[in-house]
């Protein structure tokens, strides 16, 4: 295997392949390097842990076809510190079967990983459905900031995609906070179906949509594939009941603050500053204002106001700043809402005049 490419191209390759690429030391070995097929003048790169997948192609100057896997985090660090221009790998084999990585006056030498080893990767199954890739990313933003991170509830860890009359929902919940999009006149699932797809690998896939046009979408039986122009990501599905979730939405709310989400953002920014120690910030509603306060015992206080539209009865809420700062942030309007029954039941965020998504947040109980 021998070929050229540009060092700045080669390290966005090596680095989103790599990304899918195992660090755990009870993997397979070989799990932890990134694979190289050449072919003509087209570069393969493929990093995988099993459950998920990424595999990308890039032109480059070809001059010998072959494959090679090499340590992804080594490769990664090698290429990004090479000088700007045209990089050379080479793999010749034979006795010391090394790949020499070079670059102007720079030479690395680096041991491959066993090729055979590598596991193979299967073609995609199931109907292939294309979506707007920028919707598609903005609902990703929106929703998977919600989806629990703790490996000991695997399905809290994964985006609920379901079915519905008129397009498609997607769901994400910690147990903390909630997050609900609504995809009108999105046909990926058929009537009634339902999958969960692990967060980690949404995440990944808003990083590898790039500027692209167009999604296109393959659900397996157990298995999910996403296409945006070179890049192709695979991931298992999780096996487990998504929680009922519906039960924590009601259908109307008897207050309602209305707020500039600029001014709100900046507010919470300011005043998380002495929200230590887990101590959540309070919002004082009623009036023609809100207050937003943080207590911190044996450390110090912060409060301001800013200008709301508020109706309903004056009350005190308090919530987590980052998962309040998070939902504010995930809304594409000028204005929120802040939609609240009491101190101790859920609150809704949303965009004024928008019900595509909403952001739902457990409050914190206050003295």
């Amino acid at each position: 295997m021998k070929f050229r490419c540009e060092r700045d191209v080669l390290a966005e390759a090596l680095s989103s392949a790599g990304r899918a690429a195992t660090n755990r030391t009870s993997a397979l070995p070989v799990l932890s390097g990134v694979r190289m097929d050449v072919v003509n003048d087209v570069l393969t790169v493929t990093g995988t842990d099993l459950e998920l997948t990424i595999r990308l192609e890039v032109d480059v100057g070809g001059e010998r076809d072959g494959a090679a896997v090499v340590p992804a985090r080594l490769i990664g660090d090698i290429v990004k510190a090479l000088p700007a221009g045209a990089v050379e790998i080479d793999l010749e084999g034979g006795e010391r079967d090394e790949i020499s990585i070079s670059a102007g006056r720079s030479q690395f030498s680096v041991r491959p990983l066993a090729v055979d080893d590598y596991p193979t990767q299967s073609e995609p199954s199931g109907e292939a459905v294309t979506l707007s890739a920028e919707t598609m990313s903005d609902a990703l933003r929106q929703v998977v900031r919600a989806a629990s991170t703790d490996d000991a509830r695997a399905v809290l860890t994964g985006v609920l995609l379901a079915s519905e009359d008129d397009g498609i929902r997607m769901v994400a919940t910690d147990s903390y906070r909630l997050a609900v999009r609504d995809l009108p006149d999105s046909a990926v699932l058929d009537s009634g179906q339902k999958v969960l797809i692990p967060g980690r690998a949404l995440s990944e896939l808003q990083r590898v949509m790039g500027d692209d046009d167009e999604l296109t979408v393959q659900f397996g039986v157990r298995e999910a594939t996403f296409k945006a122009g070179r890049t192709r990501l695979s991931t298992r599905l999780i096996e487990g009941e998504f929680p009922n979730y519906r039960n924590l939405l009601p259908s109307s709310y008897p207050n309602l603050l209305t707020v500039s989400k600029a001014a709100m953002v900046e507010a919470i920014r300011r005043v998380k500053i002495l929200a230590q120690d887990s101590t959540p910030v309070r919002l004082t509603l009623g009036g023609d204002s809100v207050q937003l306060t943080a207590i911190t015992q044996d450390v110090g206080n912060a409060a301001e106001e800013i200008d709301a539209s508020y109706d309903g009865a004056e009350m005190t809420v308090a919530f987590n700043p980052d998962y309040l700062a998070a939902g504010i942030d995930a809304i594409d309007a000028d204005d929120v809402t802040l939609a609240t029954m009491d101190p101790m039941k859920p609150a809704v965020l949303r965009g004024a005049g928008q019900d595509d998504y909403l952001y739902l947040l457990m409050p914190v109980r206050v003295p």
